[in-house]
């Protein structure tokens, strides 16, 4: 009994190192700050606006700060829906992965704004939160659950993986870094 106990132990070890790194408490414990620190960012640069300020668009090709605000609501909940339904779903893949070198590309590339990009349709503002405060609700209790489920998932974020159109292959942990990347690179208006 004693030997299969053994044997299953060194089969389940095995296992993980064959299918990469695993998530690390360090590493949850990063993305929820990264995702915190991004969160007041947002918050910060909406706190006091007037309504006139808030609908202002620069240009007629430019968001506003509501547009932008909900644009980052859109994507989050895009993105957290993805990653639970489709990547955390995704078959085990990708060994030996420089995971430190892959999360510190989405956290410089993705707020880079000297790379122009167009959001798809589905993530484009339409003012679908009747009010500021219902947007901004949204926002909130969308980054509240992401922080949630980086501190409490018991699935390892980093053995199921989705191709990103221009990051290349990320693992849901790096999936849920893009989201603060992603309010961070509309936080520095270009």
């Amino acid at each position: 009994m004693k030997r299969v106990s053994l044997l299953c132990s060194i089969v389940v070890f095995s296992s993980a190192l064959a299918f990469g790194q695993t998530l690390t408490q360090a590493d949850r414990d990063k993305g929820v700050q990264y995702l915190q620190q991004t969160r007041d960012g947002v918050v910060e640069a909406v706190k006091g606006l007037s309504e006139a300020q808030l609908k202002f668009k620069p240009g007629p090709d430019r968001w506003s700060v509501a547009e932008t605000l909900e644009h980052i609501a859109l994507a989050e909940d895009f993105i957290f829906q993805n990653t639970t339904d489709k990547i955390m779903k995704a078959p085990a893949g990708v060994a030996s992965r420089d995971t430190a070198k892959i999360d510190a590309g989405v956290l410089a590339m993705i707020p880079d704004r000297s790379h122009k990009a167009q959001a798809p349709e589905f993530l484009r503002p339409t003012g679908r939160w009747g009010t500021e405060a219902d947007l901004a609700k949204a926002f909130e209790d969308s980054r509240a659950a992401t922080m949630d489920y980086i501190r409490t998932t018991n699935d390892d974020l980093r053995d199921h993986f989705l191709e990103h159109p221009a990051m290349g292959l990320l693992d849901g942990y790096q999936w849920l870094l893009l989201i603060s990347a992603h309010s961070a690179r509309h936080r520095s208006r270009k």
